[in-house]
């Protein structure tokens, strides 16, 4: 019999997953655990060994790179399932990896499951594809960064460590998590043509937000944006519609 695990932390699909694993596969798989978070994982795998494993890319403590990094190298088949993550599913692309999209349907779910099985029934080497899987989602994921030029010296800034930005005139200064404040002297307009790729969204003319640091929307009045450290960022009243749209797809 094949052992299977199943990683999931949202509990109703984890059982979801695992009885339509009990109705369509019990007669060649069986459950030899499940786990919602990347310690539990990681543990549960090393103990048991499965030769499959259901795998959330999205769980608690980080992310499925983030077990399997840690059992590198490993042996197992992997099925990733997964709602949507750009660069996760760039990566498992790339190495040519199964993977299911939330909400699960019960036809594409048995049909990588059986495809699954007979991979390793046939006792198909994934060393490489495995190895080739976690080194694609490393270098898609790599942080990105942006030289801020001041007066007095050159600041190498990773772009998600940016909240927010303020203009002021031809000035713009960056807001970093670090509670550093660099003031350039670069109008906001050209950031926020630079940054509009990487989750950046200006809702006032003199602001420019990083949607990934946004806590939350006042939507009284003319609105605000609360952000990570606390700052309420205006919101123009043109802007507010595309903000909520931009969140809600986040």
């Amino acid at each position: 019999m094949i052992k299977v695990v199943v990683i999931e932390d949202d509990a109703s699909i984890r059982a979801r997953n695992i009885e339509l694993l009990q109705n369509h596969f019990a007669h060649k798989l069986i459950m030899a655990g499940e786990a919602d978070s990347v310690r539990g994982a990681v543990l549960l795998i090393r103990d048991v060994q499965p030769d499959l494993v259901l795998l959330d890319i999205e769980i608690k403590g980080g992310s499925s790179f983030d077990i399997l990094d840690q059992l590198r190298p490993y042996s197992f088949k992997v099925i990733f399932v997964t709602a949507f993550d750009e660069y996760a599913i760039k990566a498992i692309k790339f190495s040519a990896v199964d993977y299911i999209v939330k909400p699960v349907d019960e036809f594409e779910f048995t049909l990588a499951v059986d495809e699954a099985i007979q991979a390793i029934e046939n006792h198909q080497d994934t060393t490489m594809q495995n190895e080739h899987l976690i080194a694609s989602y490393k270098k898609e994921t790599q942080q990105k960064k942006v030289v801020l030029k001041t007066s007095e010296a050159l600041h190498i800034v990773n772009i998600s460590d940016i909240l927010f930005c303020k203009n002021d005139n031809s000035y713009t200064t960056f807001f970093v998590n670090s509670g550093e404040q660099i003031m350039v002297s670069k109008g906001i307009r050209e950031y926020a043509d630079l940054l509009s790729d990487y989750g950046f969204f200006r809702p006032h003319q003199s602001y420019l937000v990083n949607l990934n640091h946004v806590n939350k929307v006042d939507k009284a009045d003319g609105g605000f944006v609360v952000m990570n450290n606390a700052m309420e960022i205006p919101v123009s009243s043109r802007q507010k519609k595309t903000l909520l749209d931009l969140l809600e797809n986040l």
